[in-house]
């Protein structure tokens, strides 16, 4: 039996101004119609022998995780949230307690660690090397798989065996290498790029771990035996895993093991960690643009362009990246990108929101857009899915006004419950306990626009909540 493991816990800042912390690269739509979280899941139909996933993500993401895991009809073993990021080791440590606990006694299982936010272009050379690493995984070897590198590069990590022909024994670890180092590597034949990709059964990670970080061990163990379920997730015992060592998976073990292998993969694999490997991840046009959206070129090339929510023209660039989102555009050279991660640090020292959220917010219920804001006044526009409500709440600071434009609301104001059609409207008064509900099968749009000394979204007090928010 394989288990896959999901690591969906990263914020993807490097690909900023999409990636978000509260809505990261892992969940957006980068290579193709489906996120890099749904295509990860689905280059794993065709393996045999294959169990329910189990999904490690930041609490914060859980909402937009299982709904991204629902559109793809995938239904997952466990979401386990992770209440503090505590890098890869404690994460899967976290899934190999869980497979354990889940599965029949005396069984453990084989987990399949992949990262969520991962492009491979060649799923069917990818599945013949997870069954290559499965059989190794079975005997007891903790499996990494090396990607053939086509280039030198700076920016991975390399991992050294003698694997021309197939596995082979891990012989070095080594550190992201300068240039003229990484064209030795390549040069060699003997290196590979370490991709973040793991499988060993669940029992020999956990033993492993204990040898060499028994700590992590201990505080996982105990954080899932304290765990409790709420709704579709699985809430590990916070106290237990903040007081984990942060620690990766390769530092943790994978480097102190005297029982690596490495399987190679060539197979397109890609970590999507810059604007620029995204435009080498994408198919390009013949002048080696990559543009996505509403975009205009003249004279361009080897550009990637991107428009979510307007127009944007190019003219005589080269080697460029252009972002444009609706509250931010990035322009940088190809070759700098790797620098957008600065700017990032800088917005979080001025505390700027744009960090962490987009202007389109989503929430389990659905979304909401800040379409319009001044002195005293805020302009929504609202989207509430079918059969989904907001909490019942109230605000201290402000008053609302709803206007439906598509659908049908139920509306409940004090003591009054009454529906809304489309060109309806209704006014809610400060300090009133309301609620807004949609009881037909189409999305409910609706405009709101909100009055107030503040309008912040902490200006919020909960009664009852579906989704089990404070």
């Amino acid at each position: 039996m394989i288990v896959p493991v999901i690591l969906s816990g990263g914020s993807g800042t490097r690909l900023w101004p999409l990636s978000r912390e509260l809505y990261p690269k892992q969940l957006l739509p980068l290579v193709g119609e489906q996120t890099m979280l749904q295509a990860t899941l689905a280059r794993l139909d065709g393996i045999e022998g294959l169990a329910e996933p189990i999904i490690v993500c930041n609490e914060e993401h859980r909402f937009l995780v299982a709904e991204q895991l629902r559109a793809a009809g995938v239904k997952p073993a466990a979401i386990l949230l992770e209440p503090v990021g505590r890098n890869t080791a404690p994460a899967v440590a976290l899934a190999a307690a869980t497979a354990l606990q889940e599965q029949a006694q005396g069984v453990d299982p084989v987990l399949l660690v992949l990262p969520a936010d991962h492009v491979i272009r060649d799923p069917a050379t990818f599945r013949r090397a997870v069954a290559a690493g499965a059989k190794l995984a079975e005997e007891g070897k903790l499996v990494t798989f090396g990607v053939v590198p086509d280039r030198p590069e700076t920016g991975y990590g390399y991992i050294r065996a003698a694997a021309k022909d197939g596995a082979a024994a891990v012989q070095q670890f080594v550190e992201k290498p300068d240039a003229k180092l990484a064209a030795e590597y390549v040069a060699s034949g003997e290196y590979f790029w370490n991709s973040g990709m793991f499988m060993f059964r669940a029992g020999r990670y956990i033993e492993e771990l204990r040898t060499h970080r028994p700590e992590i061990v201990t505080q996982c163990v105990a954080a899932v035996a304290g765990a409790k379920s709420d709704l579709d997730f699985v809430r590990v015992d916070r106290h237990a895993f903040e007081e984990c060592p942060s620690d990766s998976i390769d530092y943790a073990v994978m480097e102190n093991t005297a029982h690596a292998w490495m399987v190679p993969l060539a197979a397109g694999w890609s970590d999507v960690g810059s604007w620029a490997s995204l435009h080498d991840a994408c198919e390009a046009d013949a002048a080696g643009n990559v543009a996505v959206g509403d975009v205009l070129c003249e004279d361009a090339t080897n550009c990637y362009l991107y428009a979510q929510s307007r127009l944007v023209a190019a003219v005589g660039l080269a080697d460029c990246v252009v972002v444009e989102t609706k509250d931010a555009v990035l322009v940088a050279p190809r070759d700098r990108v790797q620098d957008v991660k600065k700017l990032v640090a800088r917005l979080k020292a001025d505390g700027r929101y744009e960090t962490s959220l987009h202007r389109q917010v989503f929430r389990p219920w659905g979304s909401y857009d800040s379409i319009d804001n001044g002195d005293r006044f805020q302009v929504k526009r609202i989207v509430v899915n079918p059969g989904a409500q907001l909490s019942l709440q109230m605000h201290h600071h402000r008053a609302e006004h709803w206007i439906v434009v598509q659908g049908t609301a139920r509306v409940t104001c004090g003591d009054e419950v009454f529906l809304l059609g489309e060109n309806q409207s209704t006014y809610i008064p400060m300090g009133t306990t309301h609620r807004l509900e949609n009881p037909g099968k189409v999305p409910l749009h609706l405009v709101e626009v909100q009055s107030g000394s503040y309008l912040g979204e902490d200006d919020i007090v909960r009664f009852e909540d579906t989704y089990g928010r404070g």
